[in-house]
């Protein structure tokens, strides 16, 4: 609680002026006007209870009377240093220094009152100990010297304290300061001090000038972006994406030559405004396509035709044949093992016949005659057919779709030992078999198969040929999110300017197809943060004009269900 009549502290002791402006004072000798204030005081209770301005006093403007050894109260600290004040002051009063006071020695002259009274009467100090520890009077030793913060008036009246903030410097230096302004500008400060005479010295300098030459502005500057231009032919486009094949893939490595095609995709897109078909497709794979050589035909196995080993010898060109009677050949030419194959027949040997066939490749011959049989003989020569073909081999693919399974080669292309996953992928396009389910199992499978292997961009091109809509970076469920690049990296090598530039081209050519068709969660993120970064390379004219082309497409839809979108387009513009 504050004494009546006092005001409170504080609002008239500003911290920082005390410390900065007024020296500490010995405690040994402490000026007599305390005394006196003391005595106006004489009839107050002094206790505990009641010195809580004081307690303040010390705690914000002596720290180290407020902080003692550990253990020691704080009001034990006070009432100590409370009782030398007071011995001082009495020691003092006995030699002779006292001032004016209240106990009655009045002289004939009137005797001026002492500035601690003047301060006191005035109202501008509640605590004569706050005081007497700043203020002399005349009768002292020398003369105050009262701090510029007081403005004192000599003349006489009311004191008013007008405290002057002392603000420390951000920097211990003067330096340059720099910020990106407006229009694609960097904006520097000089170190100049104006207040000495002084001119500002403000330069602007333009970032395009700045990072020429650099990487990154040269990719922005040779992208024909913004692709919804009127003045825009498709053949810009396409130079584009050929200049990208040219001078950005590494043709010598799998991925660089995933990447060109991609590339050759979108332009064969272009070229025939957003429509293609299977062929157009398997035609693209086979231009760049390493084909095996290694597709070697083996021998069916022994047992897969029905007979043991020592009958596998026994039927060997050179020894005698019990049926004919007659010692084959050593060398058989395709006549004689036609016709061996006729006099097996002659003697209603269908089997044996069969097995002829199928062991001298006359593998027509064997699926003609066993299609004529039951379906189980039939399914054991095709069996025995697709046996001798490797495993790598792009037929196995066709006829293992053409049979209802998904084939071997959608579960472990991508791999080194197994080929190029290219040939596969084509006979699957080319050849589309009844079951349209079946084959878009087949194709999306592939696309998982090599997304698991880091082949990104042949798995992009086998969701695009499937039909595989685009998601969202933070949906890791989805398949894809921008053409060519994976969302399952960290946003920044994710969303690169090379895959924002290749998503733009796959939406021109959709709305070569469809005018009114577009991406949304590409036109959420990813054209936004392509202005900002033509604005941040000192383009500010291209980054304007994909933020209308933008405004435009919200316009079309619901602006009020793209809130944040709406408002950060603006904010960019």
């Amino acid at each position: 609680f504050f004494r009546q009549g006092y005001e409170d502290p504080h609002w008239q002791y500003p911290a920082a002026s005390y410390r900065d402006d007024y020296p500490y004072q010995s405690h040994q000798r402490q000026p007599v006007a305390w005394q006196s204030d003391r005595e106006l005081r004489q009839g107050e209770p002094h206790g505990k209870s009641t010195s809580y301005r004081d307690q303040h006093y010390y705690r914000g403007y002596h720290p180290n009377l407020a902080t003692g050894p550990p253990g020691q109260d704080r009001m034990q600290t006070y009432d100590s240093y409370e009782e030398s004040y007071t011995s001082a002051a009495r020691r003092e009063g006995a030699g002779g220094e006292t001032l004016g006071s209240s106990s009655g020695e009045a002289g004939d002259q009137p005797q001026e009152p002492s500035l601690l009274l003047q301060y006191h009467e005035s109202g501008l100090s509640s605590s004569s100990h706050e005081l007497s520890q700043y203020i002399r009077d005349g009768a002292d030793q020398y003369d105050p010297v009262l701090p510029g913060a007081w403005n004192v008036e000599q003349a006489g009246g009311p004191l008013v304290p007008t405290p002057t903030p002392e603000v420390p410097l951000k920097f211990p230096q003067p330096h340059t300061s720099l910020c990106f302004g407006a229009g694609g500008q960097l904006v520097l400060a000089r170190p100049h001090h104006p207040a000495e005479g002084k001119l500002a010295h403000v330069e602007l300098h333009s970032l395009e000038a700045i990072l020429q030459g650099t990487k990154e502005l040269e990719e922005l500057q040779a992208f024909p972006g913004p692709l919804a231009r009127e003045d825009l032919h498709k053949v810009d486009v396409m130079t584009f994406c050929q200049q990208k094949i040219a001078m950005g893939c590494d043709l010598s490595t799998q991925r660089g030559r995933d990447s060109a095609l991609l590339w050759k995709l979108l332009v064969l897109l272009c070229r025939q405004n957003g429509s293609m078909v299977g062929s157009d497709t398997a035609e693209l794979l086979m231009q760049d396509c390493r084909c095996q050589d290694k597709y070697k035909r083996q021998e069916p196995a022994a047992n897969l035709l029905g007979s043991t080993d020592d009958e596998w010898v026994s039927q060997q060109p050179g020894t005698l044949d019990l049926i004919t009677g007659e010692v084959p050949p050593i060398v058989e030419t395709q006549a004689q093992i036609v016709e061996k194959f006729t006099k097996l027949l002659y003697y209603g040997r269908k089997k044996d016949a069969l097995v002829w066939a199928m062991r001298n490749q006359l593998w027509g011959h064997a699926l003609f005659l066993s299609s004529k049989m039951d379906p189980r003989t039939y399914s054991w020569v095709l069996t025995g057919f697709t046996s001798t073909l490797a495993t790598n081999d792009p037929l196995q693919t066709l006829f293992q779709l053409m049979s209802g399974r998904i084939p071997q080669a959608a579960l472990c292309c991508g791999d080194a030992t197994w080929g190029d996953w290219r040939p596969h992928l084509a006979v699957m396009l080319s050849n589309k078999v009844g079951d349209m389910e079946l084959n878009h199992r087949a194709i999306v499978t592939m696309g998982d198969t090599l997304a698991s292997k880091g082949a990104v961009e042949a798995a992009h091109f086998c969701y695009l040929m499937a039909d595989i809509p685009f998601g969202y970076f933070g949906n890791k469920a989805d398949r894809m999110a921008l053409l060519g690049s994976s969302h399952r990296q960290a946003f920044a090598q994710f969303a690169s300017t090379e895959a924002i530039q290749r998503m733009e081209i796959f939406e021109y050519c959709q709305q070569l197809r469809q005018p009114e068709s577009f991406l949304l969660p590409f036109q959420v993120v990813y054209k936004l943060l392509y202005a900002s970064r033509l604005a941040d390379h000192g383009l500010p004219a291209q980054a304007l004009q994909y933020c209308e082309q933008i405004s435009t497409v919200l316009l079309h839809q619901d602006p009020a269900t793209h809130p944040v979108l709406a408002r950060q387009v603006m904010k960019v513009s």
